[in-house]
């Protein structure tokens, strides 16, 4: 049993004010693996006054130090690579070579990606007489979510030490030992006291008095639109600044000169990867209506590869969703696109055959979707892929913008001319062509309802800044 009950404030592990804990579950076996503190207004309170009592030495600090403190976050998070691995593998039921190649290794990046940007990035630019200043904002609170324990932590907390803003971190009470571990990283990194502070809890604990508390000047979320209205609601009472990475229902278009084996290869890993639970996953497959017959079949012969089951055990693709409530929620959507007419495919309602324990489901794949379906507009959130056909390349793009969210959108096909075209008029803040692989310095964010704000890499680094003009300076 991980038992981890304290609270990490102004550079020391110390006792939460409640004395209350709460059970972290293993979503593999359904039973309590682990303890933590279940903080408070009153924990927040003193995590938030330690950020603010350094916040203007912080923020004041020469951007070759906060380099060098990067540089040694990278090395000592490193050196944790193993406890991390092992972490996100108990905590979210993640196979281990994916807990290692995608959750590991994105934490990494957003550090190497923020140190790396310092070297470029201009905190001044002179403009005639005058001078123009991109200074810290100051205290930060960060909320993150479950499904990238490492990753949607880590390019918060790079892009704020970058920018010089110390920061309250309260990471989702599913999964908070990758956090816990963390802290502990930044502790053996030297990071000055104040700078980091995590605080363990629930929403209503710990998030909402981190929204409302005054001396935070930004909250930045990643999570369900829902908790982001009420975060930007709070927020906006002292009108602090907000950046939002919410979700997505984000279609995945197949163009009629794609080559059907190789695109159902792809549309299913953009929609089982990390059990599904992932705000970008391309869960709307857009196919027109002359090849619907053989996508299907060539996405079900790759469906059925996809091994579910104990995420210690080589081979295993997909682990467990992360709770018994998620698992109950995608089994509420897959009987509401069978009650709504779609036609079941593949998969369907319950566990895969041998898995009785756990929060494990069928990967499934609805034909004959109709994209005001249920099944078509709202995030599932679970490895379920909804094929919609097409006629025309226009009513593609429709269907594709059809949606209240933004986050991301995909595109497949031979002619570049045509997927240029395609990317350029779906509207979502990220478009992959063709499977294409990213860099970790590109903007990430949603267009309508997905959110608020960029994040990686300098766009990250912003969204943590005040913009201030010095007129006269060079008189």
């Amino acid at each position: 049993m991980r038992n981890h009950t304290q609270q990490y404030i102004n550079g020391e592990w110390v006792d939460s004010t409640s004395g209350e804990t709460i059970d972290v579950i293993n979503p593999a076996t359904g039973e309590a693996f682990g303890r933590i503190a279940k903080g408070n207004a009153e924990d927040v309170d003193r995590a938030v006054e330690a950020a603010h009592a350094v916040y203007l030495e912080f923020r004041h600090t020469p951007v070759e130090e906060r380099r060098e403190m990067l540089d040694r976050i990278v090395e000592e998070y490193e050196n944790r690579k193993d406890d991390l691995i092992e972490a996100i593998t108990d905590e979210l039921g993640s196979p281990l070579e994916m807990s290692e190649k995608t959750h590991y290794q994105a934490g990494l990046n957003h550090f190497t990606a923020a140190r790396d940007a310092l070297d470029t990035f201009e905190f001044e630019e002179q403009r005639g007489d005058h001078l123009v200043v991109k200074e810290a904002i100051g205290v930060s609170g960060l909320i993150t979510p479950w499904n990238f324990p490492t990753n949607q932590t880590a390019l918060k907390l790079a892009a704020a030490f970058a920018a010089g803003s110390p920061v309250v971190m309260k990471p989702s009470e599913e999964t908070p030992f990758a956090a816990i571990i963390l802290a502990e990283i930044f502790e053996a990194a030297e990071v000055p006291k104040g700078v980091f502070n995590l605080v363990n809890g629930d929403g209503e604990g710990v998030g909402n008095p981190l929204s409302e508390h005054p001396k935070v000047r930004m909250m930045s979320f990643t999570g369900s639109g829902p908790t982001g209205s009420k975060i930007m609601e709070k927020a906006s009472r002292d009108f602090k600044k907000v950046s939002l990475e919410l979700g997505g229902k984000s279609p995945l278009i197949i163009l009629d000169d794609a080559d059907v084996e190789e695109a159902a290869k792809i549309a299913v890993k953009k929609v089982v990867h990390n059990t599904g639970q992932v705000c970008t996953a391309g869960t709307r497959t857009l196919v027109p209506e002359s090849m619907k017959e053989a996508f299907l079949e060539a996405a079900k012969k790759e469906m059925e590869q996809v091994k579910v089951g104990d995420p210690r055990k080589e081979g295993t693709a997909i682990g467990p969703l992360v709770s018994r409530k998620q698992f109950d929620t995608v089994q509420s959507y897959i009987e509401k696109g069978t009650e709504e007419g779609a036609t079941l495919s593949h998969g369907g309602a319950g566990q895969p055959d041998g898995l009785d324990k756990g929060f494990f489901v069928r990967p499934t794949i609805f034909s004959d979707v109709k994209n005001d379906m249920i099944i078509a507009q709202e995030e599932i959130f679970g490895p379920v892929m909804s094929v919609i056909t097409y006629r025309n390349l226009d009513e593609a793009i429709e269907i594709a913008n059809d949606t209240k969210y933004g986050l991301a959108g995909y595109v497949f096909g031979e002619n570049m001319d045509t997927l240029k075209d395609v990317a350029r008029r779906i509207e979502a803040g990220t478009v992959e062509i063709n499977g294409a692989g990213g860099r970790k310095d590109l903007p990430f964010g949603g267009y309508k309802q997905s959110g608020i704000g960029r994040e990686w890499g300098d766009y990250g680094i912003d969204e943590f800044l005040e913009v201030k003009a010095i007129k006269g300076y060079f008189k």
